[in-house]
């Protein structure tokens, strides 16, 4: 072992291997262009464009966490209860990306967070109260209007330059691919048949609409 040792420090010496970096001194893999998630932006416009469609994204995200936690107080040791924990810890991970990104880009998160923890909560303990079916409608409602914002999104950053947000297209089409799985898993629990189920989707949509409005602007 010895003579091995000594063989490779005469070849570090000789140049014929590159000394150990140490752990510490290691570089972290990087985008190849030199930065993350968001590229620097172009003007003023495109920061302002960017910085809505984050807070926005934010806001969502949120609001979701908190739907499903008031969703889990009422149903959290019914049955139901491990399949509303498997789609709030996506939306926790969700959340948690777009906290690192808000942080690392400096965008301000919407003001309107209080309303949103507190309207969250008793739309999700609400419609639970109201039984499984009624929980899996709600999921069914807001889920689909998140889905149908990030597809817009999508399109918009497809149209603007694609290969300039790769890495933000990645991770919101991700997103929108668990989104709606949790829709579809809404329907499977029967959704459909909570009692006024038409009413109750088309009315926590045009909330869930508003939110959206407001978000990007507040």
């Amino acid at each position: 072992m010895h003579k091995v040792t000594s063989m490779l420090r005469q070849c570090v010496r000789k140049g014929k291997l590159a000394p150990p970096v140490p752990l510490g001194l290691r570089s972290q893999p990087q985008c190849a262009r030199g930065y993350g998630v968001l590229p620097p932006a172009r003007d003023a416009e495109e920061k302002a464009m960017l910085d809505r469609m984050l807070r926005v994204d934010h806001a969502g995200e949120y609001g979701a966490n908190r739907i499903y936690a008031g969703q889990m107080a009422v149903l959290g040791r019914t049955t139901t209860g491990p399949l509303i924990q498997h789609m709030w810890d996506q939306e926790k991970r969700h959340l948690a990306k777009f906290n690192e990104i808000l942080a690392d880009h400096r965008v301000r998160p919407t003001m309107l967070l209080p309303l949103w923890n507190i309207s969250g909560y008793l739309l999700g303990a609400s419609t639970a109260l109201l039984g499984k079916e009624a929980a899996m409608a709600c999921t069914v409602a807001v889920e689909e209007s998140i889905s149908e914002h990030y597809n817009s999104q999508i399109r918009a950053l497809m149209e603007e330059d694609p290969d300039r947000y790769t890495e933000l297209l990645q991770i919101i089409k991700e997103f929108r691919d668990e989104e709606m799985e949790h829709h579809d898993t809404g329907l499977e629990q029967n959704a459909e048949s909570a009692p006024g189920y038409w009413l109750l989707k088309n009315a926590i949509q045009l909330g869930c609409k508003a939110a959206i409005y407001v978000s990007e602007r507040v």
